[in-house]
């Protein structure tokens, strides 16, 4: 589903932290329809999280775990979790997406509420101990970050993150998707194609590695595929992959 000049166009694969360090300066302005997809379902996803999590003491402790450029901090920020948690911590490996989501949240309106947010590097990849700070979360918020990691690995750190009880929401690129295609920019610099390491896991295949890890589906998983009618609030970009499923979400609850 690429054209003939990206298919011409050069492609660098390099390793996940170093390839968003590059992309964060245009991560939020190059018009990846996925992430307004995203960010479209993620306020349903958030509201059936949080009632999930209503029967629980508050204040709640809630970690984005992979918060790239601070996308779903702002909307925990701006959310009920906002007014509930104690802390916010929001952790990725790229030390440059780190920096723009600060610059977001010192930006934001509700001021009373920023000091709540703590920042910190963490790669789901290769650090072996978690940081104490984000252990013991109510509610873990990921979104598109589970295809740049091993399935397994994923749900085993995300468990160990929840305390019992606790929630985990996350979003990810759909593997019907992901056979053709998988996250990537157009380093405009070198005009290469820059992509990470991508994994196309399967709505099964977090089933099962959740499973594994005590984490319990709740629900369904939700999986969307893009329609004509979205093209005009997806942008352009998403025209070619209309009857495509691109994106799925759903919640899981750690049982033990």
């Amino acid at each position: 589903m690429e054209s003939a000049t990206e298919r011409q166009r050069k492609v660098t694969y390099l390793p996940t932290t170093e390839a968003y360090n590059l992309w964060a300066e245009h991560y939020d302005h190059d018009g990846n329809f996925l992430q307004l997809l995203d960010s479209r379902e993620l306020p349903r996803l958030l509201e059936d999280a949080f009632k999930c999590l209503s029967g629980r003491p508050r204040p709640w402790k809630a970690v984005d775990l992979g918060a790239g450029s601070g996308r779903a901090t702002m909307a925990l920020l701006a959310s009920d979790v906002g007014e509930s948690a104690t802390n916010i911590i929001a952790v990725d490996a790229s030390s440059a997406m780190l920096a723009i989501a600060k610059r977001k949240v010192a930006d934001a309106k509700n001021n009373d509420r920023q000091s709540m947010i703590n920042f910190e590097v963490m790669d789901l990849l290769s650090d072996e101990e978690l940081p104490q700070s984000v252990l013991g979360a109510d509610l873990v918020v990921s979104t598109l970050v589970l295809e740049h990691v091993p399935c397994d690995l994923y749900f085993k750190k995300a468990s160990r993150i929840l305390s019992r009880g606790g929630v985990l929401l996350v979003t990810n690129m759909h593997h019907d998707m992901g056979a053709i295609s998988q996250a990537g920019f157009v380093d405009p610099k070198t005009n290469e194609k820059i992509r990470p390491a991508s994994y196309p896991h399967s709505v099964e295949d977090i089933k099962t590695a959740a499973s594994k890890y005590g984490l319990t589906l709740l629900g369904d998983v939700k999986e969307v595929a893009v329609e004509e009618r979205d093209v005009a609030s997806l942008g352009d970009r998403s025209r070619k992959w209309i009857g495509v499923r691109c994106w799925y979400g759903g919640l899981f609850q750690k049982s033990s």
